[in-house]
């Protein structure tokens, strides 16, 4: 079998993918902070054919290498609302999970209050002191600030957000202390459901950063639509340029075979 077969299949597998991510892309315009992926292409194994002037190089086709998230800041919908933030700059909010203590990152800023009902047990009397007598739990509601998946929001310390008047929270104010944490390198995040982000061991430590705290607003998808479908085209011209390909060369292959 020829090689431009398996070239020319492997690409249009490939131009496949890609139109998966830029329709990903597109299915999520409307998300809140939302990072569009992009696209990269890596070369598979090349070698050197002899030629008259000089020396051609021979290659196997290309592969989706990675699709990594696009970090440029969307714009801002403002929604009046106390519990919604934006990051105006560089950063991301942190959320850990309560049951695993895993800490993701977003740039979603909607949130939520949780709710959680405790014990606390009250100071007791001279009386049961004396008597050895222990006072019965009184039971309490503790409010904390959560991403709407049951996952605590961190202030600037990494510690959850406690609410102390969750009415007041609900109106545009005084902010909360929500943390913005910062990489050096944003390289190798791990997507995690919609607008989640997971740091690898080579994005370092986070800090905190300086970007400035909107409250009020909602980051929407950086996704640029226009753009968006102008590769979705450019990845269907080029899936039917192989799948043709492939056509091709099966019928080259069909009539050496026929004219044994």
């Amino acid at each position: 079998m020829d090689m431009s077969f398996y070239t020319c299949a492997v690409g249009a597998h490939q131009q496949q993918r890609r139109l998966d991510v830029h329709a990903n892309n597109i299915a999520n315009v409307n998300n809140y902070g939302f990072r569009a992926r992009v696209p990269s292409f890596s070369v598979l194994m090349t070698n050197t054919m002899k030629a008259i002037d000089e020396d051609q190089r021979r290659g196997a086709g290309s592969r989706l290498e990675a699709s990594s998230p696009d970090f440029r800041m969307g714009r801002f919908w403002g929604t009046e609302r106390g519990l919604d933030y934006a990051i105006n700059g560089r950063g991301f909010f942190a959320v850990m999970d309560p049951l695993t203590g895993q800490v993701g990152y977003t740039r979603e800023g909607s949130f939520a209050l949780m709710n959680m009902l405790g014990q606390e047990y009250p100071e007791p009397t001279e009386e049961e002191l004396a008597l050895g007598v222990t006072p019965e739990p009184v039971e309490t509601q503790n409010w904390y600030l959560s991403d709407g998946d049951g996952r605590y929001v961190l202030d600037r310390t990494g510690r959850p957000i406690q609410v102390a008047d969750p009415m007041a929270a609900r109106y545009v104010g005084d902010p909360l202390p929500i943390g913005i944490f910062d990489f050096v390198n944003y390289d190798g995040m791990e997507s995690e459901g919609l607008s989640g982000l997971t740091a690898v061991l080579k994005n370092g430590q986070p800090f905190n950063s300086d970007a400035q705290l909107a409250q009020g607003y909602l980051e929407i998808s950086n996704t640029d639509f226009a753009n968006e479908m102008t590769r979705v085209i450019e990845a269907q011209r080029s899936f039917q340029y192989m799948i043709r390909m492939v056509q091709t060369s099966d019928e080259i292959t069909s009539t050496v075979n026929n004219l044994r």
